[in-house]
């Protein structure tokens, strides 16, 4: 018997309902399989095995084979592979569920997206997408007979062919695997503002053991069935991982219910307790498949017909979900060199591991590879016959074809208001202070309310503490569990996605973007180190992604970092850190984009540009307490479009000569400091030629032959002078800085001060004291390199020491900065 005996069985909340006698006995509680369409007849789940029979075959193939693909002759060593790489170990498990997925794709004419949690199963994905002919469509060397088979198997995993994943090379693939935790994060992410669109997600049990997986189970509560698609979860617990079992696997199968259920599903168990019993399991798995989707139907159906009652009890549904126990490596060896492979941990890769130079193992794969009867498959050509091919379902029908994994098809721009209505008026430089953050807030309501059905905003509860509150005029926060009175912007629909997990955030909105559409994760500064690695998984999949020219460009990753290293004085040193820039920038230039903007207006431009591009990461860092304005809106316009400028208005060079000393900075709270020190030199040595420039674009720093923001050699050496000193004060981690400019001509004149890993709880101004990028100590190096400055103006050094000392010692006293810093302004 393929299926559990209590597969099926739906447990209600109380325990009457639950099936537990008042004797604490348990009595009978499952339900007849019910489906609108009715049981799988026998001819249907024929043509399921077949294709999963086809797909084994060809899965096995890319793993082992580069040539004799039909085995027309006896398998010989040369026929197989000098090395052998893939994963075997979950692969049938996903043939067999993309198989039953194409059934109902068929019957019920179903928008359906694969996602493959366990990416290393490449070879099921890609064996599928051939089956559905997308493969041969878009690669035409890999044709749909023997040839293009041979050549199939050939590129698999194999130097200038593909890689072993479900990779961006991979059509129908969405996510690549290949670091797991991010399977049902994505599939929740492509069906918002979906309402159409099914998304199968199979989470092995490995993945099922990560941190962010395990958060992803609450997705559910963020997904409006009214406006949004449904996710349908498949737990496949084949038992293993590369070299020990698995937790969900060997949970008591109560407990494990018990926890599924707590996290808000309703679990229908496959277990295939026979392998070799091939026609219960499908029947059991093709029952449990119906009645997934009839519940997925009854829950949109309940919403879609009655909206207004979405509104009323306590919220959220247990959606449906399949946990599927099949043996690792089911139908492949079941003994090696006499020791049990199938169904434990030694299938997890190549259950055959030398063929080449074993006869007896080389034996066995031309076995394996029989025991899937390729005659039966394929036709003297060495194409699918027909009553293989009547499996797939039809055009954009195919989930290795449909445009939702290919979302650049589907991504519609976005309309922007123009910056310039919620952009501030600058009389004069650096004597308003506004809020970049409120502002930007501003202009966001009125994207969102121009976008409302393919434009999000998400974040780990902290839209409203990064000053975005303005959002909340025009659209609330989705949630769908219980809404207290006390609750603000609460709804069980909204453009605002809040959740105390940024790995959550991060992958809802990759699965958002790939799926065509936008949006923004707005985060504090030193938490957004929580995503690194999802971060560079997205970053490797835009870098190959851009290469295809089959995929069509998606909605850049738009990054919001405020509440930043600067502004953090309050929460103090755990919460101080920017170094997401670094590790950002270690990623292709072609993918990656800084902007630093040290005002209102720059932000409200930067942000315009960024919510426009397509297939980049952009990475946004400003404050969010009010703060200088600069630039009025059309100087902030061009100096943007520059990437980085030279500020008259800040400096005191005289026109046609070369200066003594430039200041420059990046970030809002480096360039107060800058102009500040600027304008101390000017009163003290009014003789000095100060010239300040502003970065807001960070990769212009780097050649053009390293970036293409990179600005030419002879325009930095213009900008910047070839041989005078550079005090260049940034937002981040000096070293950062002489990294991107180490082949500029003054890279020597190069003195870097930014965030040395000093911080406490303490205020604004003491935090750039213990880094040393306030006003006195830039004032201070500039005078000490410009040659002569520090015998001239030895008095005016002291002073500023002085002043230093000062500020600090009434922090200490206080409790806060002087006001003379506080409310600091330009010529004031």
């Amino acid at each position: 018997m393929a299926g559990s005996a209590g597969q099926n069985e739906r447990r209600q909340d109380d325990k009457r309902q639950d099936g537990i006698r008042q004797d604490g006995t348990r009595q009978d509680t499952t339900r007849p399989e019910t489906s609108r369409q009715g049981a799988a007849s026998e001819e249907e789940l024929a043509l399921v095995d077949r294709w999963w029979r086809a797909a084994n075959y060809l899965s096995v193939g890319q793993i082992y084979l580069r040539s004799n693909p039909l085995l027309r002759e006896p398998l010989q060593a040369e026929d197989t592979k000098a090395r052998l790489l893939g994963h075997w170990g979950t692969t049938p498990g996903l043939n067999f569920v993309y198989a039953h997925l194409n059934r109902v794709i068929r019957r019920d004419s179903l928008e359906m997206l694969f996602v493959a949690g366990p990416g290393h199963g490449g070879p099921a994905v890609v064996a599928n997408a051939w089956l559905e002919g997308t493969y041969s469509e878009i690669y035409g060397h890999v044709g749909n007979d023997e040839a293009g088979l041979a050549e199939l198997f050939r590129q698999f995993s194999y130097p200038g062919g593909i890689p072993s994943h479900a990779a961006p090379e991979t059509p129908g693939s969405i996510s690549e695997g290949g670091e797991l935790g991010y399977a049902l994060a994505h599939a929740y992410g492509s069906v918002f503002d979906n309402p159409q669109l099914v998304t199968a997600v199979v989470i092995g049990d490995g993945e099922a053991e990560t941190g962010p997986l395990a958060a992803s189970w609450h997705s559910h509560n963020f997904l409006d069935p009214a406006a949004d698609g449904a996710v349908l979860p498949i737990l496949h617990l084949n038992g293993y991982k590369i070299a020990n079992p698995t937790i969900l696997a060997r949970m008591p199968q109560d407990q494990l219910e018990q926890l599924l259920r707590g996290y808000g599903h309703e679990p229908y168990f496959v277990t295939v307790t026979d392998p070799d019993n091939i026609e219960q399991a499908h029947q059991d798995f093709a029952a449990v498949l119906d009645r997934c989707l009839a519940d997925i139907n009854a829950i949109q159906d309940a919403h879609r017909q009655d909206p207004g009652g979405r509104e009323a009890g306590e919220g959220g549904h247990r959606w449906p979900m399949i946990v599927l126990r099949s043996p690792k490596g089911w139908t492949g060896p079941r003994m090696v060199d006499g020791l049990q492979v199938e169904g434990t941990w030694r299938a997890h890769q190549v259950p055959l591991s030398e063929v080449r130079t074993n006869g007896e193992h080389l034996k066995q794969l031309e076995e394996w590879l029989q025991s899937y009867r390729p005659e039966e498959l394929f036709d003297g050509d060495g194409r699918l016959r027909p009553d293989i091919t009547e499996g797939a379902p039809t055009g954009e029908f195919r989930m290795s074809a449909t445009p939702h994994a290919n979302g650049g098809l589907l991504r519609r721009a976005l309309k922007l208001p123009a910056y310039r209505d919620h952009a501030v008026e600058v009389p004069h430089p650096g004597t308003e202070r506004v809020s970049p953050m409120v502002t930007l807030g501003s202009w966001m309501r009125d994207v969102i309310a121009q976008n409302m059905d393919n434009f999000r905003l998400f974040g780990p509860d902290e839209t409203a503490s990064n000053r975005l509150q303005n959002v909340y005029e025009v659209t609330d926060k989705v949630w769908q569990y219980r809404i207290d009175d006390v609750d603000e912007h609460l709804a069980r629909s909204g453009r605002v996605l809040e959740v105390l997990s940024e790995h959550l955030c991060q992958g809802w909105l990759e699965g958002y973007l790939l799926t065509g559409r936008h949006g923004v994760f707005n985060c504090y500064e030193a938490f957004v180190h929580i995503v690194d690695s999802m971060f560079n998984q997205h970053a490797k999949w835009l870098k190959v992604s851009r290469g295809l020219p089959w995929r069509q460009p998606v909605a850049s990753l738009n990054y919001l970092l405020s509440s930043h290293v600067w502004q953090q004085d309050h929460n103090g040193f755990s919460h101080q850190d920017p170094g997401f820039i670094d590790h950002a920038v270690n990623k292709k230039a072609e993918v990656i984009r800084v902007y630093l903007p040290p005002d209102t207006n720059t932000l409200l431009s930067v942000m315009e540009h960024c919510l426009a591009s397509t297939d980049y990461v952009n990475i946004v860092v400003s404050g969010k307490q009010p703060s200088p304005t600069w630039l009025g809106p059309a100087d902030a316009a061009n100096h943007c479009r520059r990437g980085l400028g030279i500020w008259t208005f800040a400096g005191s060079e005289v026109s046609g000569e070369e200066p003594d000393v430039v200041l420059a900075c990046a970030g809002d709270v480096p360039t107060v400091e800058t102009v500040a020190a600027a304008e101390l030199l000017r009163d003290g040595a009014p003789r000095l030629k100060v010239r300040v420039v502003n970065v807001v674009d960070l990769m212009r720093l780097q050649d053009d032959s390293e970036h293409p923001h990179g600005l030419p050699a002879h325009d930095f050496d213009g900008i910047f002078t070839p041989d005078k000193p550079i005090i260049f004060a940034y937002h981040g981690y000096p070293a950062l800085i002489h990294r991107l400019a180490y082949r500029r001509t003054n890279q020597q004149g190069l003195h870097v001060h930014g965030y040395k890993e000093e911080g406490t709880t303490t205020t604004p101004f003491d935090m750039a004291m213990m880094n040393g990028i306030d006003r006195f100590t830039l004032a201070i190096d500039a005078i000490d390199r410009v040659p002569g400055m520090a015998g001239k103006h030895a008095l005016l050094r002291q002073d500023l020491q002085d002043r230093r000392n000062r500020a600090r010692e009434h922090t200490r006293t206080h409790g806060e900065d002087p006001e003379e810093i506080r409310n600091w302004k330009l010529g004031g």
